[in-house]
């Protein structure tokens, strides 16, 4: 929703309340031909206009928004008539509390709500006492008030969720291009070592042995030995260039740059402490080595000898970096003060802002300087600015003070004769129920099965509670009331059944195409090739009748028929029966299905993201892999050939020769330096990734904010058959693609002739099929362990193929 659609809805609410109200009050008492008084169509104006006022900036101050609404129409039910108040008075509050439910945390939300329906309460029991009608009030009220919270909440952590999500798409996209840039410079770094050492002082080394060979001739044969061995020493160190392992080991991590970076400070006479926790690679490590840097380049420029603290904590839902700066030591000249251009402190909030996160700067109270950013955490959801302890305290103290207060609404509602009887008011027992149904959904998903017989067995005991307090209302309203409850418990199982048939449903079957051809490409959601059915779902085994909804339906309408029968009414007994059965089973159908489709939406919109990610994670390591392969080849046609070359002539005895290919391969390696930028010729063109690619998927796994990690044994062979090579590479890929943002750990291994490859961590039950259609062709096996999280992978070893794609 757009800025103008919130401000555009942010106003028309408010007026069709308005309209409702006018409609109920003074509307219908002008239809019968009574006209209200002068002195109640301008409070009830008044009332209106503070309603629709506050309602209006509901978004932007949304407690205020509640307490003055709440006020509003409390003030106005004195001199108005009843009714005149109602709507405002009860949609107009829901909307209000639903939208701080919204906008504010969950501990706003919930002391809003418990702080006004408390305050209800006392002013109610202060005025009329707590008479069966009055019980009864409450609990809709509470459940009213329960109502907009709860839906305020999902709404919220929905929304949260989606931001979190399309953060996550954001920052794969953004990685998606930045993987082979990375794969470019480590391996122009990696080239650049090679030549910078080993080849350099082999040619160094050579020379000074030729120079030298009259008057120290024993110099010729250690100039050979160390050509030989530096030789070889290059051969291995190239080959790790062309192939490096898929752990982190090789590339120093965020933690050590970050480190690397406050010993370079320290060495300049900088007292810094750190504690810094383990980053992922990518745009969040970028960011915090950014802000780190450019706040201790301030230091050492306007507080030189500062004491300063450097704090990195990576959290679930937040990233934060903080740098305390104490005051510069006393006579200290700060000599880089007019060194700065004054863009820094925009560029800190500019990286903090990029990756949806906020940073704040200033004086601390001992004369110092913070910088504290607060960035995207494991979820890369987007942070909320930390509420200071002060906060939460005034927060309560307030609530606390609107509940006191019955003695406000005292004095302009009017008062009736206080209601008084031994016995035990139903409104009593129908506010137990209700607390008991809400106390039954709050342990929904920890304990569903002990919620699901709560709810069942309260609903039984509503038509108990109307006999127990003679209950003299409604007689179908009390049952009706507690199917609210266990229509949200129907909904939300649906929702999570819909979301794992649907998982289980659209599993794709491509054998036909992976046997034919290379691997499949990720289909975005709506592309369906031939389904396959379920192991556990045999041909012409029945699909399970859903168990909690018609238990429900017939509990609710079994309630509900002992309610009106035990009022006594003329309607037959078998017409009360159907009457029952149908409205509990309209309702619990309506709940069922609604949450199936919620949670359909849900799957699709999850299943649409999955795919994205995992074509942007195929496009990132498949171009990075033309890289690899591009300079790849350079070194095999170029380098490594002279350089076999150099250690050949050089075990023959050849020093004038040896210097000569040593000079040649350093040669045609700077040749190839200038080169690793050209772009690759033709997209269509690149090589399909191997295993040897597996360290480039892990790096972009964790550039997207999943921890990954691979581990190789020994025994897997450097060199694998073609097929099953590009089989396993894919297999990984899309277990690491479709596993969610759990920490995943694949471990890989070869025995006996057969891969083996276990991945912990993932969604086993909505890859199997995918992961089945790959390897059977080649006669392997996919299986879970006893880990519900565990899959593990088959792939049998034939003789390695003669040559590499």
């Amino acid at each position: 929703m757009t800025f103008t659609n919130r401000t555009q809805d942010d106003r028309l609410l408010p007026a069709l309340l308005i309209c409702a109200q006018a409609m109920l009050w003074p509307g219908a008492d002008l239809v019968r031909g009574s006209v209200p008084r002068a002195s109640a169509l301008l409070v009830a104006a008044l009332v209106a206009g503070l309603v629709a006022a506050a309602l209006a900036l509901r978004r932007t101050r949304p407690v205020t928004a509640l307490v003055v609404v709440a006020v509003a129409c409390a003030l106005g039910a004195g001199p108005l008539p009843a009714g005149a108040t109602a709507v405002l008075g009860t949609v107009g509050v829901a909307l209000a509390l639903f939208t701080v439910a919204t906008e504010r945390d969950a501990f706003t939300a919930v002391l809003s709500t418990v702080a006004l329906a408390l305050w209800q309460l006392l002013q109610g029991v202060t005025l009329h006492g707590l008479s069966d009608r009055d019980g009864l009030d409450l609990v809709l009220t509470a459940l009213l008030y329960a109502t907009a919270c709860g839906a305020g909440a999902v709404v919220r952590r929905r929304r949260r969720a989606r931001q979190a999500a399309e953060a996550r798409l954001k920052r794969a996209e953004a990685e998606r291009h930045r993987l082979p840039a990375v794969e470019r410079r480590r391996m122009e770094r990696e080239l650049h070592d090679v030549s910078a050492h080993h080849l350099t002082a082999v040619v160094v080394t050579a020379g000074a042995a030729l120079g030298l060979r009259e008057r120290r001739p024993e110099l010729a044969a250690e100039a050979l030995e160390f050509a030989a061995d530096t030789g070889r020493e290059v051969t291995r160190a190239l080959s790790a260039v062309r192939a490096p392992a898929p752990s982190r080991e090789e590339l120093p991590s965020p933690e050590e740059r970050l480190l690397s970076l406050v010993a370079g400070f320290r060495r300049l006479d900088q007292r810094i402490g750190c504690e810094i926790d383990p980053l992922p690679e990518g745009a969040l490590a970028d960011a915090a080595y950014g802000i780190v840097r450019e706040a201790l380049t301030n230091v050492a420029r306007y507080a030189p000898g500062a004491p300063t603290t450097v704090l990195c904590r990576y959290g679930d839902t937040r990233t934060d970096v903080v740098i305390t700066s104490g005051p510069p030591p006393a006579g200290t000249v700060a000599h880089g003060a007019d060194l700065g251009g004054g863009r820094g402190q925009g560029f800190l909030r500019s990286r903090a802002r990029e990756l949806g996160g906020t940073l704040a700067t200033g004086p601390t109270a001992d004369g110092g300087w913070e910088v504290r950013a607060a960035l995207p955490g494991r979820t890369t959801a987007s942070v909320d600015a930390s509420l200071p302890r002060g906060y939460r305290l005034a927060q309560v103290a307030a609530a606390v003070g609107l509940i006191t207060q019955p003695l406000l609404p005292a004095l302009v509602i009017r008062t009736d004769d206080m209601s008084a009887g031994p016995q035990v008011s139903a409104g009593v027992l129908f506010a137990l129920l209700a607390a008991a149904q809400a106390v039954a959904l709050l342990w929904l998903r920890r304990a569903p099965r002990m919620s699901y017989g709560v709810l069942l067995g309260s609903a039984l005991l509503w038509p108990v509670a109307m006999a127990v307090g003679d209950y003299g209302g409604p007689a179908a309203l009390p049952p009706a009331l507690s199917l609210f409850g266990t229509g949200v418990a129907v909904a939300v199982g649906a929702a999570g059944a819909a979301g794992r048939d649907g998982a289980e449903a659209n599993r794709v079957d491509t054998a036909g195409s992976s046997a034919a051809s290379s691997p499949p490409e990720v289909l975005p959601h709506g592309d369906h090739g031939t389904r396959r059915r379920l192991p556990a779902l045999p041909h012409g085994t029945p699909r399970r009748l859903p168990t909690l909804p018609l238990a429900a339906a017939a509990v609710h309408a079994t309630a509900l028929t002992v309610a009106v029968l035990h009022r006594g009414t003329t309607t037959p007994v078998w017409a009360v029966v159907v009457a029952a059965t149908a409205g509990a089973a309209l309702v619990i159908a309506a709940a069922h299905w609604a949450g199936a489709l919620r949670g359909r939406r849900d799957r699709a919109a999850h299943g649409v993201r999955d795919a994205r990610l995992a074509a942007w994670t195929e496009e990132a390591v498949r171009e990075a892999w033309a890289e690899r392969r591009r300079i790849a080849t350079g070194l095999e046609t170029t380098v490594l050939s002279r350089t076999a070359d150099m250690v050949a002539v050089a075990e023959a005895g050849r020093l004038e020769v040896t210097a000569d290919r040593a000079r040649e391969a350093l040669a045609a390696m700077r040749a190839l330096l200038d080169t690793v930028r050209e772009a690759d010729a033709d997209p269509e063109l690149r090589p399909q990734p191997t295993l040897q690619a597996l360290d480039l998927l892990a790096h972009q796994c964790r550039a997207t904010g999943r921890e990954v990690e691979i581990r190789l044994t020994d025994r897997v062979p450097e060199r694998l058959p073609i097929a099953v090579d590009l089989a396993a590479y894919h297999a990984a890929e899309t277990l690491l693609t479709t596993g969610g943002e759990d920490p995943a750990l694949l471990r890989l291994d070869a025995e006996g002739g057969t891969l083996t490859i276990t991945a912990t961590g993932v969604r086993g039950t909505a890859v199997r099929d995918r992961l089945t259609a790959r390897v059977a062709p080649l006669g392997g096996t996919v299986s879970t362990t006893s880990a519900p999280d565990e899959v593990r992978l088959r792939l049998p070893l034939a003789k390695p193929a003669e040559e590499e794609l």
